[in-house]
C-alpha cells in the first residue's frame, strides 16, 4: 500500500518533516476535586477526534496514587497539516473551554514528529532540542544491535514458523523493548549528549 503523501509523491517519493507522522504531548495540572470531569470531558474529545482525517490515536497517562493530579495526553496524526486541522476544529475549542475550570493555566504543549517520538528530554529543559544526527545515530545503533540480538533468537526458538510470521514477532519484541525500557533507559544516560542545551530546574 502507498502511504506517500501527494507532496511527497510530487518530490520524488521523499518525505519532507511536514509528510511524517506528528505526535503531540500535552501536560495539564487537573485542579484537586475537579479530576473526574477533567478525564470525561477528554475521553469525549479522544472519542469525538476519530473522526477526523488523519488521527491515528491518542493515550493518556494517568497521575499516580497521592502524586499530583498531572495529565500527560498524547495525540498521533498522519501529518502536521491534519494536526493544524485537529489545532483549529470547533470541537477542540469547546473542549478548551469545557475543562478550562477545571484545570491550571498554561499546559506543556511539544510537537514531535520522526524520531523524535522516541526521546524524552533531560530534566529540566525549558524547550527541549534534541541533536537529530545524534538521535539518528542512536537509533542506528539501538536497531542494529536489537535486529542481531532479537532476529537471531527469534529465528532459533521459531524456526518452523513462516518468514512472515517471524518478523512479526521479532518487531513486535524490538519495537515494545524499545518504547518502554530501551529508549528511555538510554535517553536517562544520553541526555546531556542528545539535548545540549539544558537550564536548571526552577531558572
Amino acid at each position: 500500500m502507498d502511504t506517500q503523501t501527494p507532496a511527497a509523491a510530487a518530490r520524488g517519493g521523499a518525505p519532507e518533516p511536514g509528510d511524517l507522522p506528528v505526535t503531540v504531548v500535552v501536560t495539564r495540572r487537573v485542579k484537586p476535586g475537579h479530576e473526574a470531569a477533567y478525564e470525561r470531558a477528554l475521553a469525549a474529545l479522544q472519542s469525538d477526534a476519530a473522526g477526523l482525517p488523519g488521527y491515528l490515536g491518542a493515550t493518556t497517562q494517568r497521575p499516580a496514587p497521592g502524586a499530583p493530579a498531572e495529565y500527560t495526553s498524547v495525540f498521533r496524526f498522519a501529518n502536521v497539516a491534519h494536526l493544524r486541522v485537529f489545532e483549529a476544529s470547533a470541537r477542540r475549542a469547546s473542549f478548551l473551554e469545557e475543562v478550562r475550570p477545571h484545570v491550571e493555566p498554561d499546559p506543556a504543549w511539544r510537537e514531535l514528529t520522526g524520531l523524535e517520538f522516541w526521546f524524552g528530554p533531560p530534566a529540566g529543559a525549558v524547550v527541549p532540542q534534541p541533536v537529530r544526527w545524534r538521535m539518528a545515530l542512536v537509533m542506528v545503533v539501538v536497531v542494529y544491535g536489537l535486529v542481531l540480538g532479537i532476529g537471531g533468537a527469534v529465528g532459533w526458538l521459531l524456526g518452523g514458523w513462516p518468514a512472515w510470521a517471524r518478523l512479526l514477532v521479532t518487531i513486535v519484541v524490538e519495537v515494545a523493548l524499545m518504547t518502554w525500557w530501551l529508549m528511555p533507559w538510554l535517553t536517562r544516560r544520553l541526555a546531556p549528549w542528545i539535548f545540549p542545551r539544558r537550564v536548571a530546574p526552577g531558572r
